[in-house]
């Protein structure tokens, strides 16, 4: 059963997420909060797989309790998914690297939103091609902005989290490198866990940061 925390200021529309997520058997939603802070004390108590937190929210907004959750050892097991109206923006690639999993635009189609839902509990990143490419932009005319080391990758790692930040899912990794999909997820993980990446997520955001992946002009679009 995967279980949900909805945190959006919007009575209405946490009405209509629950109704959509409660009329599926394997989904259960265990907790409802109108604020930032509500949402994170909601959290702590009931350890939900799935966290959907819209961004702008009265006391704490979406993206400040996002990094409190992540910085949460007792949180490791909750995967947050940005809820927000405003498509590919500036909150999106602050909320990805305050440690989301991933972004939904609120209109989404319901089928694509509880697929999401279930991708994100099985630990994988909700990045569509648009949001690589926006990190992608980002980075296009800007230097790495930190130090990290990548000595402790193999080589395989390393490939593994360049093909991840051009967007490709463990089954393209794993055709793309010419090894099991099973493989394929364990390169990605020991260099998640190397990295100290919460998720795949935050691999994409460090691969552009440390310079591993180059963004190049054809990327763009």
């Amino acid at each position: 059963m995967i279980r949900v925390l909805l945190v959006d200021d919007q009575p209405l529309m946490r009405r209509g997420f629950r109704a959509l997520l409660e009329a599926e058997d394997d989904i259960e939603v265990v907790a409802e909060a109108g604020t930032g802070r509500e949402g994170l004390d909601q959290a702590r108590e009931h350890l939900p797989d799935i966290a959907l937190i819209d961004i702008q929210m009265p006391e704490m907004d979406g993206i400040e309790a996002t990094r409190h959750i992540a910085a949460d050892p007792s949180l490791a097991g909750t995967h947050v998914v940005i809820l927000t109206n405003y498509g590919l923006d500036e909150y999106v690639f602050h909320a990805l690297k305050a440690g989301a999993a991933g972004f939904l635009v609120k209109d989404v189609e319901p089928e694509d939103f509880l697929h999401a839902v279930r991708v994100a509990a099985r630990g994988d990143a909700l990045l569509a091609p648009s949001i690589t490419r926006r990190l992608i932009d980002r980075y296009v005319s800007q230097p790495p902005r930190r130090e990290l080391s990548l000595a402790d990758l193999t080589t395989r790692e390393r490939e593994a989290v360049v093909l991840v930040a051009r967007g490709l899912s463990n089954d393209e990794i794993a055709a793309s490198m010419v090894i099991s999909p099973l493989t394929a997820k364990t390169h990605v993980n020991r260099a998640m866990t190397k990295l100290h990446a919460r998720d795949r997520a935050q691999l994409v955001v460090i691969a552009y940061e440390s310079g591993l992946v180059v963004p190049q002009t054809s990327e763009r679009g």
